[in-house]
């Protein structure tokens, strides 16, 4: 071990700060999954009533130290029943930035590569005309997942792709219009399937709940989102957290196939283009 400094008795050494800057580093990353929810005041409360512990432990109080100390003894089952929607979004967000949920990473037998190449114009069209119309949509194209835990939260459906099919599942009199269709080995997987809500506070007022939508699922998924408002008929594209605001058709199909293919293509942004980061 590397020996840097003292300070008064303790002796700091390299390996100290690598593990002080690591903890700071899983605090702050704490701080940001909690921060805006009632989590972040069941952990305080929590982190109190232990500093409360730590303090009549160290003063003596023995009746006192048993009752909080039987409290601390399952403080773990506790704090994974009370923070299981947030245990679930961190290792949700761990496991997508590995390199095993790499879309390159071929190493292993379960990796399927797609057979035949996804169809855009559906879509394209598809969009173009709900926009005229002013009628939301919400389409999730799944790339490493096939998402299955939110494909089961609608209506399975398994099938074929179609405009008129599009169309029919986002008509406002139709029982599926209200959710996200989910597309997944070239096929319409689900429909009116619930997507979870980012809870990030940089979002503008102006995007509604699709959106929301869209970004919370981008956030701990590597699934490309396709919006289209009902309030204004602009046609977003969201990818991890961000999204691609007023696309025309031209620069949806640049950015589908830049997105979902990896293509070489870059998109020809216009000028009422926004990109709004929910980082």
């Amino acid at each position: 071990m590397t020996f840097l400094f003292t300070i008064g008795f303790l002796e700091i050494e390299l390996l100290d700060i690598i593990d002080i800057l690591l903890v700071t580093a899983l605090l702050y990353q704490l701080y940001k999954l909690l921060t805006g929810s009632v989590a972040l005041k069941i952990f305080l409360g929590l982190l109190s009533i232990y500093l409360l512990y730590l303090v009549v432990r160290a003063a003596g109080m023995e009746l006192l130290s048993i009752i909080l100390g039987q409290f601390m003894g399952v403080g773990v089952l506790a704090a994974i029943i009370l923070f299981q929607p947030e245990i679930r979004r961190f290792l949700l967000l761990i496991g997508k930035t590995t390199a095993f949920n790499h879309d390159r990473f071929w190493g292993f037998p379960w990796r399927r590569e797609q057979t035949e190449k996804l169809s855009l114009t559906p879509f394209i069209e598809a969009a173009k005309s709900l926009a005229a119309k002013n009628t939301g949509a919400l389409i999730v194209f799944a790339k490493s997942s096939e998402l299955k835990y939110y494909a089961e939260s609608g209506d399975l459906i398994d099938a074929v792709i179609s405009k008129r099919l599009l169309m029919s599942i986002f008509n406002k009199n139709s029982p599926l219009h209200d959710g996200a269709v989910i597309i997944a080995n070239n096929r319409i997987k689900a429909a009116r399937c619930i997507l979870p809500v980012s809870e990030n506070q940089e979002i503008p007022a102006s995007m509604g709940l699709r959106h929301r939508a869209a970004i919370g699922l981008t956030e701990i998924t590597d699934s490309i989102v396709l919006v289209v408002s009902e309030e204004t008929g602009q046609v977003a594209l969201v990818r991890n957290g961000e999204a691609f605001r007023n696309l025309s058709s031209s620069d949806l199909r640049v950015k589908l196939n830049q997105f979902l293919f990896d293509t070489d293509q870059r998109p020809s942004i216009s000028p009422s283009e926004k990109s709004v980061s929910a980082a």
